[in-house]
C-alpha cells in the first residue's frame, strides 16, 4: 500500500515540479533596480518571458511605484488611481497570463520625462519558438489585437538550452518513476 502512495506520489511530484522549477524571477533592471534614467527596454530586450516567471520590482519605499497598465496608459505615461499602484519597494508580479504587459512609475514625472517604465511580451509555456515575422504586426496600443503585436519583433527564441534542460528534467523524472516501480 505504501508503495503505490510512493507511486503517486512520484507521479505528481514529476508532473506538476516542471512548472514551478523552470519559473524564472527577473530583477527588473538587475542591480539598478526600478529607478528612473535606465533603459528598460534594452534591459528586457534579450529577455524571454514565460507564463510563471516573476518579475521583482526593486526600489526605495516611498520614492517610487509601480503600475501595471494598458498599452494607451503607458504610451501616454498616464497614471491610474492610487491605490491600484504597488509600493512596497519589493514588488513581485506573477506573470499568469500571455501577451504584453505594460509597467509604470507613477511618481511625478518619472514615466514621461525620465523614462521609467516597462514593457514586455510573455509567452505560454506551450509556445513553441516561431520565427520573428519579416514585417512587424501593426498595433495601436489599447486596441484588441494588441496582444497578438511582438513588443520586440527581434526578441531571441528560447534557446537551445531551455529545451534541454526541460527535456533533461523529464527524463530524470521518468527515472525516477521507472525505479521506483521497480522497487515496488
Amino acid at each position: 500500500m505504501a508503495s503505490k502512495q510512493l507511486n503517486i506520489a512520484l507521479a505528481v511530484f514529476a508532473i506538476v515540479l516542471p512548472a514551478v522549477a523552470m519559473a524564472t524571477e527577473f530583477t527588473v533592471g538587475n542591480d539598478s533596480g526600478w529607478t528612473i534614467n535606465f533603459d528598460y527596454q534594452a534591459w528586457a530586450k534579450d529577455k524571454v518571458f514565460w507564463v510563471g516567471d516573476k518579475l521583482v520590482f526593486k526600489y526605495s519605499a516611498g520614492r517610487h511605484n509601480v503600475f501595471k497598465v494598458n498599452g494607451t496608459a503607458f504610451a501616454n505615461c498616464t497614471i491610474p488611481s492610487p491605490n491600484e499602484g504597488l509600493t512596497s519597494g519589493n514588488d513581485v508580479i506573477t506573470l499568469s497570463t500571455p501577451g504584453r504587459k505594460w509597467y509604470i512609475c507613477g511618481v511625478r514625472d518619472h514615466c514621461a520625462s525620465y523614462g521609467q517604465k516597462l514593457v514586455i511580451t510573455v509567452l505560454d509555456e506551450s509556445s513553441s519558438p516561431s520565427p520573428a515575422p519579416s514585417t512587424p504586426i501593426p498595433s495601436t496600443p489599447g486596441s484588441a489585437n494588441e496582444v497578438e503585436a511582438p513588443s520586440n519583433p527581434m526578441a531571441p527564441a528560447p534557446s537551445s538550452a531551455y529545451w534541454i534542460s526541460v527535456s533533461g528534467y523529464q527524463l530524470l523524472m521518468a527515472a525516477m518513476v521507472a525505479v521506483a516501480f521497480l522497487l515496488v
